[in-house]
Formats: C-alpha cells, sequence, structure tokens
C-alpha cells in the first residue's frame, strides 16, 4: 500500500515537472516573438528615420541642376515624406521634349503632376522638388517614393545613350546615398501598372539589364 502511494507520487511529480517544463518552454517561445517584434518594428522606424534625415540633409551635386518649383503651385503639395523605399523611374510621355521644358510645365498653375528629378536627351539633370517632399508622380507611392523622369525623342519611350547614362548616374547615386539596392528601383508601371516607362514595360529584358547596370 505504502508502495503504491510512494509510486503515485512520483509519477505526479514527474508529470508536473513535464508540465512546468513544457510551461517555460513556450513562454520562452512568446518572449521570443516578442522581443523579435519589436526589434524589426524599432529596426524599420529608426531605418525609415534616417532615410529623411539623410533626405533632408542630402547635398545636390553640382552635375545636377536644382530648380525647384514654385512654392504653392498645385503641382507642389509641400508634404513630407513618410520614407524612402523605393526610387521609381518614368518616362515623360511627351516625344522630343526638353527637361526644361517638362520642368517649366511642372511650375504651372495648371499642372498637378511633378516628379524629384527630370533627366533630358542631352543628359542634363533638373531637380524639381526638395528630396524631403513629396512628389505628384507616383499615384498612391508619392508618400515613400523618389521619382525620375526621362526624356526621349519618339514615341517608343527609348532613351538616347546620354540620357541613360545620367539615369544610372542619378539612380545610383540616389541608391548609394540612401543605403538602398538595386532591387528597390521600380518602374512606374509596378505600382499602378501604367505602361510607364513605355519602352521598359514593353521591352522587360531591357529593364534587367538598366538594373544590373547599377
Amino acid at each position: 500500500m505504502g508502495s503504491r502511494r510512494t509510486n503515485g507520487g512520483r509519477e505526479y511529480r514527474r508529470k508536473e515537472r513535464r508540465r512546468k517544463r513544457r510551461k517555460r518552454f513556450f513562454v520562452l517561445i512568446l518572449e521570443l516573438l516578442v522581443l523579435g517584434g519589436l526589434t524589426f518594428g524599432g529596426y524599420k522606424y529608426f531605418y525609415h528615420k534616417d532615410r529623411l534625415e539623410i533626405a533632408e540633409n542630402l547635398e545636390i551635386p553640382d552635375w545636377i541642376d536644382v530648380q525647384y518649383i514654385d512654392e504653392g503651385n498645385p503641382s507642389r503639395t509641400g508634404l513630407r515624406l513618410d520614407g524612402v523605399n523605393n526610387i521609381v523611374v518614368h518616362y515623360v510621355g511627351n516625344p522630343g521634349t526638353t527637361a526644361q521644358q517638362n520642368r517649366d510645365f511642372y511650375n504651372h498653375e495648371d499642372s498637378d503632376v511633378c516628379s524629384h528629378f527630370v533627366v533630358g536627351i542631352d543628359g542634363e539633370i533638373i531637380n524639381c522638388v526638395p528630396l524631403i517632399e513629396r512628389s505628384s508622380a507616383s499615384n498612391h507611392r508619392n508618400h515613400d517614393t523618389i521619382s525620375i523622369e526621362v526624356c526621349h525623342p519618339d514615341e517608343s519611350g527609348k532613351f538616347t545613350e546620354a540620357s541613360y547614362a545620367s539615369l544610372v548616374k542619378l539612380t545610383d547615386w540616389l541608391i548609394k546615398e540612401f543605403g538602398m539596392n538595386p532591387e528597390d528601383v521600380i518602374r512606374h508601371y509596378d505600382v499602378t501598372g501604367k505602361e510607364c516607362p513605355r519602352y521598359y514595360v514593353k521591352n522587360p529584358d531591357a529593364w534587367e539589364q538598366f538594373i544590373s547596370d547599377l
């Protein structure tokens, strides 16, 4: 009789130890999940904050012509970016126009579109909007992207050698300054499905080549 009680007590204690170990294990897993979530969230917060600080303090190199659109113009909202998560490439859609003509169009009181940069057919680059502000080019991604419009000589939307070289130079500079990767560069098409930039929508291999050139 005493032996059975002793054996029963030992079995009960073993079960209790197993139950406590399982409980500690699940608590540990929960703590790790919570810690991981906080770490990722904190990293994401400071990551975005750092890029906004870069955007606010970035010195524009002298090979870029700074011509900000007038404050109060409909196309320049003045709203601050929420972050810098992608660089979006566009084509202007107006064959034969220059970077200056497109910049001046953005600055017109009837215009409600603009981009951060316009790259001309001859390779000139104009900065139209401060990098800490939103452009009006990428639809619902205006709040967290830098936009680049590129001029082109004809309806195909293919860029000239000069404009392509400047686009690569500009995009590569932005990638390095913001600590991004070439894969962070996307087409307007990737945001909305719009055929923009046309040549790179119709020729995805050419787009892949552009990404590899960065």
